[in-house]
C-alpha cells in the first residue's frame, strides 16, 4: 500500500530513524554510535544532560538550604540578643533624681575618661538571694567601687570606698517619697535610705569625680558570673573555715565556684584581722583574679563563652539608661577588653581609723585629694604591694632623682598608692 499525499514524510522504524542520523544499527538492542566510532551518542548525551541538571538540582538545595540556615541563625541570634536585652533594669528613679540636682554635681574634665560606680547590694529580695537572711524591706551597699575608665582605654583604676567611711550625706528621696535629712554619718547608709542616686550624689559631693554610670549586682548575680567563666582560681596564705560565710577552704590555690567565691568576698570576721579594710583588699584581689580569668581563656572573644557570662551578669544588673542595653555594655567591655592586667589596678582610698570611733573610717589627707585630683583630670595612677614599698606621696618611686639631661622636661611621675593589679598571682 502507497502512503498516501497527507501522510507524514518522517521515518516510520527504528532504521528509517538511524539512516536519518547516519548510522544504522547492527542488531537488535545494540545502540548507535558517534560518527567517528568512540562511543555510545545517545548515551553520552543522557548522562550530560542527567549529570547537569542533577548539579543544578544540588546547587539549588545548596542556596536554599544556606538561605534558610542564615534565616535560622538571624532568628536566634535576634532571640538571644532580645533576650539579654531584656534582662537588665533600668533604674529610672536614680536618672530623676540626679537630673532634679543637676547643678550641684561636678562637671566633667576628662570627656573621654569614664567613672562607673560599681554598688555590690546585700538586698534579700529576689530570687536565690533570701537565703543569705530574711528580706526585712531595705538593702545596704555591701561593697562600693569607683572604676575609672582611662580615656585612652590604657588602664582601668578601682577604687574601693568602705562602706564605714565617715561622710556628708546630702538630703535624699526615700523609697516611700519622702526625704532624709542632711547628715555626717558612715558611707552605707546613703544606700540604705536614698538607694543609688544618693550614693552617687554622696560619692560626687566627696571625691569631686563626676559619676558617668553605675551598676547595681546582687548576690546571684555575682556567683552567676562566677560560674558563667567555669570558676576563678585564688591562693590562700591560710585556711578558712567560715559559718556566718558558708565558706571551708583549704590553705594553697583554690578554684572557687559562685558560692564559694560569694562566702569569700563576704567573709571577714574569720579571716586576718576581721576588718572591713582587709576584707576589701581581699575582695579586689579576687576580682583582680576574675579579670585576669576573663582575659586569659578567650571569654570575649568567644561567643560561645561569652553568653553564659552576658546572660548571668544582664540578669542581676540594675543599670543607669546609659548602659541598659546590650550594645551599650558591649561597647563598654570591648573597650576594656585590650588592657593590659598589670595596668587594671585595685586600691582603697587611703584611709584610717576615725578619730571619734576607731569602729569608723575617715580620709587621710592630703593623700586621698590627690587621688581624687588624678582621677578628676584623668591623670596616670600608679600602685605598689602594700610592705613592698611605702608609697610616695609626693609623686612616686624616684620622684626626686634628677634626668640623666638636666635640660630636659619629663611628665611628672604619677603618684602612687597601695593596692595592687590583676596580673598579681600571691602564690608565685
Amino acid at each position: 500500500m502507497t502512503d498516501s499525499s497527507g501522510t507524514p514524510s518522517g521515518p516510520d522504524t527504528p532504521a528509517e530513524e538511524d539512516e536519518a542520523t547516519g548510522r544504522a544499527t547492527e542488531g537488535a538492542g545494540e545502540p548507535a554510535t558517534k560518527a567517528d566510532g568512540e562511543g555510545p551518542a545517545e548515551e553520552a548525551g543522557s548522562d550530560a544532560d542527567r549529570d547537569a541538571n542533577g548539579s543544578r538540582r544540588w546547587m539549588r538545595w545548596t542556596a536554599l538550604g544556606a538561605s534558610f540556615a542564615l534565616l535560622l541563625a538571624a532568628g536566634v541570634g535576634w532571640w538571644l540578643y532580645r533576650k539579654l536585652d531584656g534582662n537588665i533594669t533600668t533604674d529610672t528613679t536614680a536618672a530623676a533624681e540626679l537630673e532634679e540636682y543637676e547643678k550641684e554635681r561636678p562637671t566633667p574634665i576628662a570627656l573621654d575618661a569614664r567613672n562607673i560606680l560599681l554598688i555590690g547590694s546585700d538586698t534579700r529580695s529576689g530570687r536565690g538571694n533570701d537565703k543569705y537572711g530574711p528580706d526585712k524591706g531595705t538593702q545596704r551597699s555591701d561593697t562600693t567601687i569607683l572604676l575609672h575608665l582611662a580615656g585612652d582605654r590604657k588602664s582601668a583604676t578601682a577604687v574601693s570606698l568602705p562602706r564605714d567611711l565617715m561622710v556628708d550625706i546630702p538630703s535624699c528621696r526615700k523609697p516611700d517619697g519622702s526625704r532624709t535629712r542632711k547628715q555626717f554619718t558612715q558611707f552605707n547608709s546613703a544606700f540604705e535610705s536614698g538607694g543609688t542616686a544618693c550614693t552617687i550624689r554622696t560619692v560626687e559631693k566627696l571625691t569631686g569625680v563626676r559619676v558617668d554610670h553605675h551598676m547595681v549586682v546582687d548576690f546571684a548575680g555575682f556567683k552567676g558570673m562566677v560560674d558563667a567563666v567555669d570558676g576563678v582560681e585564688i591562693c590562700l596564705k591560710e585556711p578558712i573555715d567560715d559559718d556566718d560565710a558558708l565558706l571551708r577552704l583549704d590553705k594553697g590555690r583554690q578554684k572557687l565556684n559562685g558560692e564559694q567565691a560569694l562566702g569569700f568576698v563576704r567573709a571577714r570576721k574569720t579571716i586576718g584581722d576581721g576588718s572591713d579594710t582587709e576584707r576589701m583588699e581581699r575582695q579586689q584581689r579576687f576580682l583582680g583574679a576574675l579579670v585576669n580569668k576573663v582575659q586569659s581563656n578567650g571569654v570575649l572573644l568567644n561567643p560561645t563563652r561569652l553568653y553564659p557570662v552576658l546572660d548571668a551578669a544582664t540578669k542581676s544588673l540594675t543599670t543607669d539608661s546609659g548602659l541598659d542595653s546590650l550594645k551599650d555594655l558591649y561597647n563598654l567591655v570591648r573597650g576594656m577588653r585590650n588592657i593590659p592586667t598589670e595596668r587594671v589596678q585595685f586600691m582603697t582610698v587611703p584611709r584610717q581609723p576615725y578619730a571619734q570611733d576607731p569602729n569608723r573610717d575617715e580620709l587621710v589627707e592630703p593623700d586621698a585629694g590627690r587621688l581624687f585630683k588624678q582621677l578628676r583630670e584623668d591623670a596616670p595612677v600608679s600602685v605598689v604591694p602594700a610592705g613592698s614599698e611605702e608609697p610616695d606621696k609626693d609623686g612616686g618611686p624616684g620622684a626626686d632623682e634628677k634626668p640623666d639631661d638636666a635640660g630636659a622636661t619629663s611628665p611628672a611621675p604619677a603618684p602612687t598608692f597601695t593596692g595592687s593589679n590583676a596580673a598579681t598571682d600571691e602564690c608565685e
